[in-house]
């Protein structure tokens, strides 16, 4: 997991004109509960290498670019918070993130098997999402 264990440290100079015009890449944290864990980075810890790194190359293109758009990042309706849809070997991996300032910060991932996200995974997001913002 090399490639995401620092990318919060990233900071570039004005880039390509192709994307938008930030200056500087956004900062990129994992969500850590108040014991510590990373559930995202868990998460990540436990696909293929093939996978860790389209979801690393997924994020690190949001970090430069955001706001990206479909069909990378979708917002959620009715949150403060959007995806990141990626294409993996078994299937398509959702990584819920929310941007605040000049920060994402990773909150929930997991593998889609339905066409809807499911409430479940999305009311998890939620509640990281406020614990959060009570910090």
């Amino acid at each position: 997991m090399y490639f995401l264990n620092n990318i919060s440290l990233i900071v570039c100079l004005c880039y390509n004109y192709d994307m938008n015009s930030r200056c500087e890449a956004l900062e990129v944290y994992f969500y850590a509960t108040d014991s510590g864990n990373e559930p995202v980075r868990e998460w990540l810890k436990k696909l293929p290498k093939e996978d860790k790194k389209t979801i690393g190359y997924d994020i690190k293109t949001v970090q430069y670019g955001y706001p990206v758009g479909m069909p990378l990042t979708r917002v959620l309706k009715g949150t403060n918070l959007e995806e990141v849809r990626c294409k993996i070997s078994n299937g398509i991996a959702r990584i819920i993130f929310c941007v605040e300032d000049n920060t994402i910060v990773l909150l929930h991932a997991f593998i889609k098997k339905t066409q809807k996200t499911p409430q479940k995974e999305l009311d998890v997001a939620i509640k990281r999402y406020k614990e959060l913002c009570k910090r």
